[in-house]
C-alpha cells in the first residue's frame, strides 16, 4: 500500500489524540512511550520528530488544554459590552467553568504532576499555561489602566502574579493526594478556599480596586474540582482519535 503522508501538525495532534487516550485509560505512569508509538502505527524515528520525551507529550497536552480553554473565552475577550472589570470577572468566571466541566480528565491526566519528584515538571506545565493566558490578561489589564478602571504600573506583572496563584497552591493539594484521607481533602479544600479569597483581595489592590471587585471562586467552586478527581476512570469516555476530526479538539466526551 502507498504511504500515507500526512501534513506534520495533523500528525502532532494524532499523536496527542493517542497519548491522551492512553494516559486516562492506563495512567500517565503505567502508558509507556512504546504503547503511544504502536497506537499511532509510527516509528520510534518519527515520533521523536515530535516529542523528545514523555514529559514533552504531558507538557503538549498541558498547552492544548490551555488553547482550548482560551478559545472558549475569546468572544468574552472581544466583547464590546464589557469594561474591563466586567471582562476580567468575566474571563475569570468562565474559566472556572471550563475547570469544572474538565476536572475528571483533567485530573486523569495531570494528577502525577503533584508528586514531589515531579515538581519541575510541574512548573514547565504551569509556564505552558500561562504562555497561553498571560497576553490575555495583559491586554484587558492595559485596557483597564487606559480607561482609568486599573491603577498599576505593571500589566504584564499582574499578569503573571495571577498565573504564579495557581503555582502556590500546589503543596496544599500534593499534601491532600498524598495521604489520600477524606479528613485531609476536607483541609485542603478549606485551605484552598481561603486562599482564593487572599487572592481575590490581594488582585483588587494590586489593580486599585475596592475589595469585592474581582471575583476569582464562588461555593462549592474549589469542592466541585478537588473531588473530581475520585469520580471512576471508568465513567471518562474516551473517544478514538478520527481521520477527518478538527486537529486540536480534544478527543473527550462524557457519557
Amino acid at each position: 500500500m502507498p504511504r500515507i503522508v500526512k501534513h506534520p501538525e495533523l500528525r502532532r495532534e494524532e499523536l496527542l489524540d493517542h497519548a491522551q487516550a492512553l494516559f486516562l485509560t492506563h495512567g500517565y505512569d503505567k502508558a509507556s512511550l512504546n504503547d503511544v508509538i504502536a497506537a499511532a502505527g509510527i516509528s520510534k524515528g518519527a515520533f521523536y520528530h515530535y516529542f523528545p520525551s514523555k514529559e514533552a507529550l504531558l507538557e503538549a497536552l498541558a498547552e492544548r488544554f490551555a488553547k482550548q480553554a482560551l478559545a472558549g473565552v475569546e468572544d468574552i475577550v472581544a466583547d464590546p459590552a464589557l469594561d474591563p472589570l466586567g471582562r476580567l470577572n468575566a474571563l475569570l468566571a468562565k474559566s472556572r467553568q471550563a475547570k469544572i466541566e474538565t476536572a475528571a480528565e483533567a485530573w486523569a491526566l495531570f494528577e502525577t504532576l503533584f508528586r514531589p519528584e515531579n515538581l519541575v515538571l510541574f512548573h514547565r506545565i504551569n509556564l505552558a499555561a500561562s504562555a497561553s493566558f498571560s497576553p490575555v490578561l495583559v491586554e484587558i489589564i492595559r485596557q483597564g489602566v487606559a480607561d482609568g478602571t486599573f491603577r498599576t504600573f505593571d500589566p504584564e506583572g499582574v499578569a503573571d502574579i495571577v498565573m504564579q496563584f495557581g503555582m502556590a497552591t500546589h503543596d496544599v493539594i500534593a499534601k491532600a493526594f498524598a495521604s489520600g484521607s477524606d479528613a485531609d481533602m476536607e483541609v485542603a479544600i478549606e485551605a484552598l478556599e481561603k486562599r482564593v479569597r487572599l487572592y481575590e483581595i490581594a488582585l483588587d489592590r494590586i489593580l486599585g480596586l475596592p475589595d469585592g471587585s474581582i471575583r476569582m471562586g464562588e461555593p462549592g467552586y474549589v469542592r466541585a474540582v478537588m473531588t473530581a478527581r475520585r469520580c471512576s476512570p471508568s465513567v471518562i469516555a474516551v473517544a478514538p482519535p478520527s481521520k477527518d476530526r478538527e486537529p486540536g479538539r480534544a478527543p473527550l466526551r462524557r457519557p
